[in-house]
């Protein structure tokens, strides 16, 4: 391989790593508002984080049940948000299957310990 042939293949080279690093060739994982499954999922975190506190403040669930059912809530958050990051901030409606699949037993439990 000559010089100049060696130039060329490195030029080529480099000139498809600037290309595909640059920002606007970059996929924007910023979370798309007002996105229906997106919303429904955040709004149910929300609703069991309320019940949580409220059991927590009322009396009828101790500090330890409501920080392991708060764990599950951030666990169920974590993998909303590595859904939403690999689809552009929208979730399919497997994703949100799975994560109500999980919600409903995170539910479930705190509605045991509260009653």
């Amino acid at each position: 391989m000559t010089t100049r042939s060696a130039f060329a293949v490195f030029g080529m080279i480099l000139g498809t790593a600037l290309v595909s690093a640059s920002p606007a060739f970059a996929q924007d994982a910023t979370p798309v508002p007002g996105h229906p499954r997106v919303n429904e999922v955040n709004q149910r975190l929300d609703n069991q984080q309320d019940r949580v506190a409220n059991g927590e403040a009322n009396g009828t669930m101790n500090a330890r049940q409501a920080a392991r059912d708060e764990t599950r809530d951030a666990n169920i958050a974590q993998r909303e948000s590595r859904d939403e990051a690999a689809h552009n901030g929208h979730l399919t409606k497997r994703e949100q299957h799975n994560l109500n699949k999980s919600l409903n037993r995170n539910s479930s439990d705190i509605h045991r310990q509260k009653h």
